[in-house]
């Protein structure tokens, strides 16, 4: 733990961009970093536009200029859906590559999920039938995504799913003709067991029988909608060494496992055809479609699919998200991750494999180390602006009493959405938000929902933090007591590398900064993993710091 590095690039960008970037870093890929621009004269569209450093990505990483090339071609392919990330153009110099894409103002879906929650039923039809929308154009175009998962689904400002990364997909229909794919990619909790199970006597990741990506996506997007109904996936892998999934395979479907027990028989039958191990028994698109529980009416979807009451929407979203502080912040899957298992993935160039089972994959991760740490700061809301500096007073709150808090400053935190998942129950959304939300960006915000505040100053804050994460099984440097320096540039940085629940790579940072009168700010700030365990992160680490946290009241 350090005071934060300043935010330059190592490599400068091209000079001769058509647009003017306006951000520092809002996402982050394999070999790439995503910023934020729009026209040169112009403050609008805001646009995004993904940066793929060509030392990395084809010197160092496993990535090639034709599998870059036919990435952008199978994106332009696409052309324009309402669920998918349009691509807009393209470019490069002698050092990067670009892609210039439809941004995703809405942010991370599943950033939005709560773990081991889920949502309602009709929050997760709403989202699933985007989603077979998107797979269902994608397909009809030939091109299959292969990597469908949390982490490559988006939202738009009214927030509509966005399908992005492109970066596996490959063409599996061209004329009519149907190719079989060989390549062994994915990411092990989604992924389908045809195409793991395959014979792979030349190299590791090729099956010597392909498989149809098509299909494979089918039972993808099974999963998805399993994650979106449950909070968490039905297994770590589709093979016998995880035993979730070999009680599934044994049960013909009717597992015992307390996660399906929690789901309706209509929803079961549709998850059962959809992950049938024999894919060519498996549910066909056509099936999903007419199948009772997805022609089912929804209050949030519209005739042409897009949402009907985004601010309802929002609200039963931002609703479900709550906080145990009375959780007992243990790992809530059989495995369980630990600092040697992080240390053992520093030089892992394959984040997709399974820890423990060697699947792999062909998409690598870039390392944090190689990141420059330039993340965007999340705007600060209305609510926030002229917070006065004035003498601060005792507050009405557990927390606030460990150091005293303008009663001006907790009135307007009241007012800040995301503070709302620590109270304990729906009524803890304010009134005044959604009488006045008229979109839903109004009432869910675009950045992460992954933070708290806290009114312990930085000296007794910083090694409480320390403590959760080494508790949590999460490698922090030794040289992580306070040092001189912190309070004074009143910003710190706690790198996160781990393994999560379901064996796979975790990490990003948390950061810790001045927020308001006798308030700090912590925020985790995911680079790279599934965001719904990134959340399950987040939520350990508050559990373990409830004493730190500020809840207004």
């Amino acid at each position: 733990m350090a005071p934060a590095p300043p935010g330059s690039q190592q490599i400068p960008y091209p000079t001769n961009l058509p647009f003017r970037l306006i951000s520092k870093t809002i996402g982050q890929g394999a070999y790439a970093s995503i910023r934020k621009a729009c026209p040169l004269n112009a403050p609008k569209p805001i646009i995004a536009i993904k940066f793929i450093s060509k030392d990395h990505a084809f010197k160092q990483g496993r990535l090639t200029p034709k599998q870059l090339a036919m990435e952008i071609t199978l994106h332009k392919h696409l052309g324009k859906h309402q669920n998918i990330i349009q691509c807009l153009g393209s470019g490069e110099d002698h050092a990067w590559n670009w892609i210039a894409m439809e941004l995703a103002e809405g942010g991370d879906l599943f950033d939005k999920i709560e773990a081991d929650e889920g949502v309602g039923e009709h929050v997760a039809h709403f989202y699933f039938t985007q989603l077979i929308s998107a797979v269902s154009y994608m397909h009809s175009k030939g091109v299959a995504h292969r990597d469908l998962k949390p982490e490559n689904i988006l939202l738009s400002a009214q927030g509509d799913l966005k399908l992005a990364d492109f970066g596996l997909a490959a063409l599996f229909n061209r004329g009519g003709k149907v190719r079989l794919c060989n390549t062994v990619c994915g990411s092990p909790p989604y992924i389908a067991p045809e195409i793991i199970s395959g014979r792979r006597s030349k190299r590791p990741d090729i099956v010597d029988i392909g498989y149809e990506a098509n299909i494979s996506d089918i039972w993808s997007c099974g999963v998805v909608l399993f994650v979106l109904l449950v909070g968490n996936t039905p297994w770590d892998e589709p093979t016998r060494r995880s035993d979730e999934f070999k009680e599934y395979v044994d049960t013909n479907g009717r597992t015992t496992d307390e996660l399906w027990a929690k789901l309706p028989q209509d929803i079961i039958s549709l998850l059962r055809g959809m992950l049938k191990l024999d894919p060519t028994t498996r549910f066909t698109l056509d099936e999903i479609r007419t199948h009772p529980w997805f022609t089912r009416a929804n209050p949030y979807l519209s005739p042409s699919g897009t949402s009907a009451n985004p601010v309802g929407l929002a609200t039963q979203m931002l609703s479900s998200l709550r906080i145990d502080f009375s959780a007992d912040p243990t790992p809530s899957h059989p495995s369980t991750s630990t600092a040697d298992d992080a240390m053992d993935m520093d030089n892992d160039t394959l984040p997709h494999r399974s820890h423990a089972a060697g699947i792999p994959a062909t998409q690598p991760e870039t390392p944090i180390s190689d990141t420059p740490f330039d993340w965007e700061r999340p705007p600060r809301l209305a609510v926030y602006d002229g917070i006065s500096a004035s003498q601060p007073t005792t507050a009405n709150s557990a927390a606030a009493s460990l150091a005293p808090v303008s009663q001006e400053t907790l009135d307007r935190l009241s007012e800040d959405p995301c503070l709302s998942q620590f109270t304990p129950s729906a009524s803890g959304l304010p009134l005044s938000l959604t009488q006045a939300a008229r979109h839903f960006a109004d009432i869910v915000p675009s950045h992460s929902l992954a933070r708290f505040l806290s009114p312990l100053p930085f000296r007794l804050l910083l090694p409480l933090l320390a403590e959760a994460l080494h508790r949590l099984g999460v490698p922090v440097p030794a040289q992580a007591e306070p040092q001189h320096g912190w309070e004074r540039e009143e910003e710190a940085w706690i790198r996160v590398k781990t393994v999560d629940g379901r064996k796979q790579g975790l990490n990003g940072h948390v950061v810790v900064e001045r927020f308001a009168e006798g308030v700090v700010e912590v925020r985790f700030v995911k680079a790279s993993g599934d965001p719904l365990e990134w959340r399950r992160f987040f939520k350990k680490v508050v559990v373990l710091c409830k004493g730190a946290v500020l809840v207004p009241g």
